[in-house]
């Protein structure tokens, strides 16, 4: 096929793709006029009707605290857990228990528009607060682009959709630049450590995993299944390059850091070894929200240091300059997207205006086509 014809099937996809986003767009706008209500399909796969929007909010996971504050929401918010310490003005909500034992009574008391839930809470959690007449709405993120997606349909829910968009473009610029520098390094096995009695490690299809992956290692434990446990015997055999470990506050949130260079049988470990174990916030690499990037690149910066001493041992390579560079996608994947249909009426500010910039593509295509044909005949 050559150019020109290539470029007139590109033309002739990208005109049908606007057309049915805008059919797509009209109708889900029309459906929410109808309804007055948005309805979206949350991470459990539950169809929730929101009225408005919601000036009262409740969070019932730091990962759910910290969305909100991210994307400007923070002001609505009147309750969070016991465990929402970041930013620091969470802490200053009112606390409606800790994320599994969540206070029913309080969290009525506190008269909330909207709670956004975590499977932590527990299914009874959920049905309990439905039965009063509280809209719940459950996150369930299970990789990066699912944490992109609820950052949107948080957005979206609580009317800060703009500050949403921005946020996931960043974040997503981010990981793209993390991707494009480990594209062609030798990749160190790294084991992501969470406890010591007994060793609990990040395996495979976790975020953590993923996180790996993108700041240039390779997962030790990538046949472990999510989240799992080894023995001290099973750990020395699979030898890590890097070890990283989550850390909490204080002297006891250290000892499974301790353990790792204190305990003499590890000593043979190469990570022990060659001095690259490395301790990690627990709170910015377990919580799948905002933060997760700077986890990323904050392993980035641990495992460059095993990139540079790799380069300085072998034989230099010749350097390649990249022609192009990939273009940073400022969105989740549409597979990985929750469903949502916007409350938004014909009257909602930039509904025009989206439908004039469809309707003059869509005319500039369908005229150009037509000239062609003339210019044929």
């Amino acid at each position: 096929m050559n150019n020109k014809r290539m470029k007139k099937w590109i033309a002739i996809i990208t005109a049908l793709t606007i057309v049915l986003t805008a059919a797509a767009a009209f109708s889900s706008l029309t459906a929410g006029a109808e309804t007055n209500g948005l309805t979206i399909t949350d991470d459990f796969g539950r169809n929730v009707t929101i009225e408005g929007v919601p000036a009262r909010i409740i969070s019932l996971s730091p990962t759910n605290t910290e969305i909100l504050f991210a994307i400007g929401a923070g002001d609505r918010v009147v309750g969070v857990t016991e465990y929402c310490n970041y930013p620091a003005e969470a802490e200053e909500r009112e606390k409606v228990g800790g994320v599994s034992t969540v206070s029913i009574e309080k969290v009525v008391s506190l008269e909330p528009d909207l709670v956004l839930g975590d499977e932590l809470n527990g299914k009874e959690t959920f049905e309990r607060l439905e039965e009063l007449g509280i809209t719940v709405v459950g996150l369930n993120p299970k990789n990066i682009s699912e944490i992109l997606a609820d950052i949107m349909l948080v957005g979206t829910i609580t009317g800060e959709e703009e500050n949403a968009t921005a946020l996931v473009a960043n974040m997503t610029q981010r990981m793209e630049e993390l991707k494009n520098k480990t594209r062609n390094v030798k990749r160190p096995t790294v084991a992501l450590v969470t406890w010591h009695d007994p060793i609990w490690v990040a395996g495979n299809g976790t975020v953590q995993s993923e996180l790996i992956e993108i700041a240039g290692g390779e997962n030790a434990f990538s046949d472990i299944k999510d989240w799992g446990t080894v023995s001290l015997e099973q750990f020395i055999d699979r030898n890590p390059d890097v070890i990283i470990v989550s850390v909490g506050h204080g002297v006891a949130g250290r000892q499974s850091y301790d353990y790792i260079l204190s305990e003499e049988r590890l000593k043979v470990v190469d990570a022990v070894k060659n001095e690259r174990v490395y301790a990690i916030d627990a709170d910015v690499i377990s919580r799948a929200g905002p933060r997760i990037v700077n986890a990323t690149e904050t392993v980035y910066g641990y495992l460059s240091e095993y990139f540079n001493i790799t380069e300085e041992e072998e034989e230099p390579s010749p350097a390649i300059t990249p022609t192009t560079s990939p273009t940073p996608t400022a969105t989740p994947s549409p597979t990985s997207t929750p469903i949502v249909t916007p409350t938004a009426t014909p009257e909602s500010p930039g509904f025009e205006t989206v439908l004039a910039v469809v309707g003059l593509l869509a005319v500039t295509y369908l005229l150009r086509r037509t000239g062609s044909r003339k210019n044929k005949l």
